[in-house]
């Protein structure tokens, strides 16, 4: 698949964004110091995505496809470590869609338990993403439902690259973007929205080196799926339609272990009382860890892409 002949076009990204911009959050920016984090003083932009709908991203993409394609009377089905899952339910729910959800036996309580809150059916199917994505395609085959995939569908990039859009508007004058790999739907869009226009940095766990792995083949191959991160990171492999996006505009990415994302989480809580899912606190690791250091006068924003964890219980 060549970059030109995707329908992955800031065009369409701007008309996605005006067509659902009544169904999402315009998520704030935090302007954080890296001295409170005990680091040489930066200040650096976060993107607080992980106060979306849904607790993450992915509803910029579900309401995509909701909105955009024929919904058949059956509704629709997914599969999901979590986040697309809990996504696709809300935006079934909001426009009244029957939804079945089908997740891997990783999938956290705390996504478990929002799928289910929005009135979806959930199915536990296997041990990862992977065996979740087989039942859900012979649940569709069966019922005749519409399928809506978490990362390499045209719609679900258009939507994600909707934050690309709203960053840029709010962070006209960054450099650089770091940003988390799981699928590659978010880093996709994302970069289809900047085509080379600012500096996009991915991240990913090193139990989970999807995007990693497909750069040192030329073409998305299967990688480990394992490490904290598993139920948002860990698809196997990344998109066939934003890999070829991902050799035009983003850079090979920086891995960080399960002890950086771990320290990503405890920091980001104890210094600005933000709470991340691990998967969203590995772009934010990058940084904590010095596993990507900018240059001292570039401008940085991290996206902070999901919420949804039992990390932090109130008692």
């Amino acid at each position: 698949m060549s970059l030109d002949s995707l329908p992955i076009t800031p065009k369409r990204i701007a008309e996605i964004e005006r067509l659902i911009r009544p169904h999402i959050r315009r998520t704030p920016v935090l302007r954080v110091d890296m001295a409170d984090f005990g680091l040489s003083p930066r200040e650096v932009e976060v993107k607080l995505e992980c106060l979306q709908h849904a607790g993450s991203f992915k509803p910029r993409g579900a309401f995509a496809n909701l909105l955009t394609r024929q919904v058949p009377k059956s509704g629709v089905v997914a599969a999901s470590g979590g986040n697309h899952g809990a996504a696709v339910a809300y935006a079934a729910m909001r426009l009244n869609i029957p939804a079945t959800i089908f997740v891997p036996s990783v999938t956290s309580p705390a996504k478990s338990e929002r799928i289910r809150s929005y009135g979806a059916a959930l199915v536990i199917a296997g041990d990862r993403y992977a065996d979740a994505l087989a039942a859900s395609q012979r649940f569709a085959e069966e019922h005749g439902a519409l399928t809506i995939h978490a990362f390499d569908q045209p719609e679900t990039l258009l939507g994600q690259g909707t934050l690309g859009l709203e960053i840029e508007a709010d962070l006209p004058h960054i450099d650089t973007l770091v940003v988390a790999v799981g699928g590659g739907g978010l880093i996709g869009g994302i970069a289809a929205w900047f085509r080379g226009r600012i500096r996009i940095v991915a991240v990913e766990p090193e139990g989970a080196p999807t995007l990693w792995r497909a750069f040192g083949a030329g073409h998305p191959v299967d990688a480990e799926a394992e490490g904290i991160a598993a139920d948002s990171l860990a698809p196997k492999r990344v998109g066939q339609i934003m890999f070829p996006i991902a050799q035009a505009y983003i850079e090979r990415p920086v891995l960080v272990s399960d002890d950086d994302i771990r320290a990503s989480q405890r920091a980001l809580w104890d210094k600005v009382r933000v709470v991340t899912e691990p998967g969203a606190a590995a772009a934010f690791a990058a940084l904590l860890v010095g596993k990507f250091a900018p240059e001292p006068d570039e401008r940085v924003a991290v996206v902070l892409c999901g919420a949804n964890t039992t990390a932090v219980r109130f008692e």
